[in-house]
């Protein structure tokens, strides 16, 4: 099997790693294989794909899309390192307003799956960091929508007291 699925302690949301082929020309990994993923849980259908590139002590999020138009997310770090964070938004969720984290580099190679139902955010631990995420929606500025970083009934532990966020993230309602 090319990946392990670890389950975490938020219902739906899946740390997948990669089996790494490493050798003196360098490494190979399949980074997504349908089958694979469905078989451990996975059944999103990935319609979109996006890049970002931020620096140290950037923290974008936390964002998410209101339904109909929810997305599902896998997330991972390829140059430099993260600390990726979801929150369960779902109110009916016997986790509603908990988060889980996890550190996602260049070197461990790990991935974030994130249900629909969870908003989502991380902030750079590196002096750079490129992340990719694949998304089961298009995205729709009409269902565009986030809660603040810092919400204090969620206090999601980032590492940083005072990170670069951006102005439309600062004024994001608190959930």
């Amino acid at each position: 099997m090319p990946f392990s699925f670890t389950k975490t302690e938020l219902d739906g949301v899946i740390l997948v790693e990669p089996v790494v082929f490493e050798d003196e020309r360098g490494f190979f990994l399949e980074t997504y294989k349908a089958s694979e993923f469905k078989a451990n849980g996975i059944d999103a259908d990935f319609l979109q794909d996006n890049h970002s590139r931020s620096t140290k002590g950037v923290l974008r999020g936390l964002h998410f899309q209101k339904p109909p138009k929810a997305q599902a997310k896998l997330v991972r770090c390829i140059q430099g390192k993260i600390f990726d964070v979801a929150v369960d938004i779902r109110a009916d969720s016997k986790n509603f307003r908990k988060w889980t984290g996890f550190e996602l580099s260049e070197e461990n190679k790990k991935m974030l799956y994130i249900p629909a139902g969870f908003a989502h955010g991380f902030v750079v631990l590196s002096e750079t960091a490129e992340v990719v995420y694949k998304a089961s929606g298009e995205y729709s500025r009409a269902h565009d929508s986030g809660i603040r970083w810092d919400d204090p009934q969620i206090r999601v532990e980032w590492g940083y007291h005072n990170p670069l966020v951006s102005e439309k993230d600062k004024n994001l309602p608190f959930l």
